[in-house]
């Protein structure tokens, strides 16, 4: 690794770190100036390409789930880590699939499963948009059956 300061080719790692996302945290020394530095290592995944609805495909672009997501949690109280700690969640979820390409409707689902663990309110208002809700009958049944669940999961 060359040296930022004096370009020195020589550098020794002082102190390795796993982070949350795919990277390691190194800490080097110059062994010409002795100065420190810090530098990121990250694994380099597969180009990931998202397919429409409509048969388009797309990159994919984590933002667009992050956007979906803070829209549903729009004024709840649901910290920027614990946010950040969900995406995570889902993108790992969908790398584990193993494929080059992945359905739009298999994300959704994804971000569906983590709202509701996350955050009720925020579930229902991803699901209105995410199934497309026509009338109140449609959001009455899906309240009725995160109720249902919820009452199943505490026996």
């Amino acid at each position: 690794m060359k040296c930022p300061y004096c370009n020195h080719i020589d550098t020794k790692v002082t102190d390795s770190r796993d982070t949350e996302s795919y990277s390691i945290r190194r800490r080097r020394e110059c062994l010409n100036c002795n100065k420190r530095f810090t530098t990121y290592e990250y694994i380099e995944l597969s180009p990931l390409h998202v397919i429409k609805k409509d048969g388009r495909r797309e990159k994919f672009d984590r933002n667009k789930i992050k956007n979906g997501m803070m829209k549903a949690l729009e004024k709840r109280p649901i910290n920027r880590e614990k946010i950040e700690e969900t995406l995570d969640c889902i993108e790992e979820k969908i790398r584990r699939l193993g494929h080059e390409e992945i359905p739009t409707s298999t994300i959704g689902e994804f971000v569906m499963d983590c709202l509701k663990d996350l955050d009720q309110v925020a579930y229902i208002r991803f699901a209105s948009v995410y199934r497309s809700f026509t009338d109140v009958t449609n959001f009455e049944q899906e309240v009725k059956n995160l109720a249902e669940e919820q009452i199943t999961e505490e026996r």
